[in-house]
């Protein structure tokens, strides 16, 4: 309970803090998150706050395995939802051909060039090459929309960064899911049938979440519609 009350008051801190410095939160959240954890390990010989616990007994810790998984599920959930809810369709209209060229073609380009880069600089394998470049394809509405809020842009500069934050963010999840799967039956035999494997589960997995993304949209327009909920 301890941790996860200091974890609730730090975060609250670290977001008046980057509203206070106009920084986006997630600087303040990465520096306080390194202070309390790795860095408190170093100085200290312990972690200030270790919600994993790992040095602890089995089954102790407040995230553990099929919790830690569920509950940033779930806060990635919220955040996208949030920041969905900011998306006009009107906005797009005007600038819809930036977007779709940043979410596409922007994302093959980070894609390829951050794994070519990530293997030649930094000397990672080409299998975690490629696994670094599909995560950093997101940028994520955690960053961009403090950005927005603080530098003065036009507002059709303003409109595709804040669509691109958003609509990038499922697109490198999946990509990384992706490419993890590709890795994972790399190293056994079966190669061909397991690859289309992994792309039947990708297709599966992108048509039951777009599938209910839009029929619960749907219901819930029609709610707010009829006045069923405020």
């Amino acid at each position: 309970m301890v941790e996860l009350s200091s974890i609730v008051i730090l975060g609250i801190s670290a977001q008046w803090l980057a509203w206070k410095s106009r920084v986006p939160a997630i600087l303040p959240l990465i520096i306080i998150g390194l202070i309390v954890g790795p860095l408190s390990q170093y100085w200290l010989g312990e972690k200030l706050i270790d919600p994993m616990n790992e040095g602890g007994g089995e089954g102790e810790g407040l995230f553990l395995s099929e919790t830690m998984f569920s509950f940033v599920s779930l806060a990635i959930g919220v955040i996208l939802f949030e920041g969905g809810l900011t998306l006009k369709f009107k906005e797009f209209k005007s600038v819809g051909s930036s977007i779709l060229r940043l979410v596409s073609v922007g994302s093959l380009i980070t894609f390829v060039g951050g794994g070519l880069a990530a293997h030649y600089i930094c000397a990672l394998d080409w299998q975690m090459a490629f696994l670094f470049s599909a995560l950093i394809i997101v940028t994520g509405p955690t960053v961009i929309a403090p950005i927005l809020r603080n530098v003065p842009l036009t507002r059709n500069v303003a409109t595709v960064l804040k669509w691109e934050g958003i609509l990038i963010d499922p697109i490198g999840a999946l990509s990384a899911v992706l490419v993890f799967g590709f890795i994972s039956v790399s190293h056994t035999g079966g190669l061909f049938e397991m690859s289309l494997e992994v792309l039947w589960t990708f297709m599966e997995v992108l048509l039951v979440g777009v599938a209910f993304g839009v029929t619960s949209a749907h219901f819930l327009r029609l709610m707010i519609k009829n006045e069923l909920i405020p």
